[in-house]
């Protein structure tokens, strides 16, 4: 993986980290993910509008097709996950979904758009992949209640697809058709919108007292969010999918040392254990 690919991977899995913590600090449910969509849609409007100039004049109906089915699996992965969420404990289902996204999305790269990692690559996805089992409590995800671990696990596991889903998507989109990252990132954030409303709209009553609480946290997420995609994007048009995606996953170790109780509680061995595979994971990827 080039240099500047894997730093601009790091940079973004720390914005994702951060963002993730006042997320978790605001305790926001639907009402916060739309703050968040209006916000994005609002803020990142003039640069939208930049790039949207000198590419849509360009677009036909396979780009048009890819945005879109971009904007619902984002959707389809942010319902599922917080349905995991309400189902079973976040310190099942959080692991589970980013330790299965990048294995099935480096999977669905070698497939889709036929990348040939060697060993070294290999060996860096399955780091992460067991870096990340293991900063989120090892095999302490599989105490407690079984019915509520196993809706867990199959929660976190669709949610896992999903991620690999839009990550192969959006690979596609940025690296074979060469759309804008901040467009595609844009667009699929706006098409969003008008799926979330009905369901705010239901419960609108409780969405000014939301407002008054979580703005703060849902202008930061508004803020580095798409920032942050943004650059795993540009990191994909200069490294293969299949080495981004699982890099990616460093988030959680800053997640873990940012935000202390983010990924659930964990003994303490575990997560230094964890930490030292998905930073020998990632160097892997970076020699691969």
């Amino acid at each position: 993986m080039p240099l500047t690919a894997l730093v601009l991977v790091l940079t973004a899995a720390l914005l994702h980290a951060v963002w993730n913590i006042g997320a978790k600090k605001a305790g926001g449910d639907h009402h916060f993910v739309l703050m968040g969509a209006l916000l994005i849609s609002l803020l990142w409007a003039p640069v939208g509008l930049w790039f949207a100039l000198d590419q849509l004049p360009r677009w036909g109906r396979l780009e048009w097709a890819l945005v879109a089915a971009s904007g619902l699996t984002h959707l389809l992965y942010f319902n599922v996950l917080l349905k995991g969420y309400r189902e079973a404990d976040l310190t099942v289902v959080y692991p589970v979904a980013r330790g299965t996204g990048p294995l099935v999305a480096s999977l669905a790269a070698i497939v889709v758009l036929g990348e040939r990692p060697g060993w070294l690559g290999v060996a860096g996805v399955l780091a992460v992949t067991g870096g990340v089992f293991l900063v989120a409590g090892g095999t302490r995800i599989f105490t407690g209640r079984q019915p509520r671990v196993l809706a867990g696990l199959g929660w976190g596991a669709l949610t896992g697809i999903l991620i690999a889903g839009y990550t192969v998507i959006d690979g596609y989109a940025v690296k074979r058709l060469l759309l804008a990252p901040v467009l595609l990132d844009y667009f699929g954030n706006l098409l969003r919108v008008p799926f979330m409303l009905p369901t705010v709209w239901r419960d609108r009553a409780r969405f000014p007292a939301a407002w008054r609480t979580q703005w703060k946290y849902a202008l930061l997420m508004a803020v580095i969010s798409p920032l942050g995609y943004v650059l795993v994007l540009y990191a994909v048009q200069m490294a293969p999918l299949s080495h981004v995606a699982p890099a990616r996953e460093v988030s959680m170790l800053f997640a873990a040392l940012l935000g202390g109780r983010l990924l659930g509680e964990g003994g303490r061995g575990p997560r230094l254990l964890g930490a030292a595979f998905i930073a020998g994971g990632v160097v892997c990827l970076a020699l691969a």
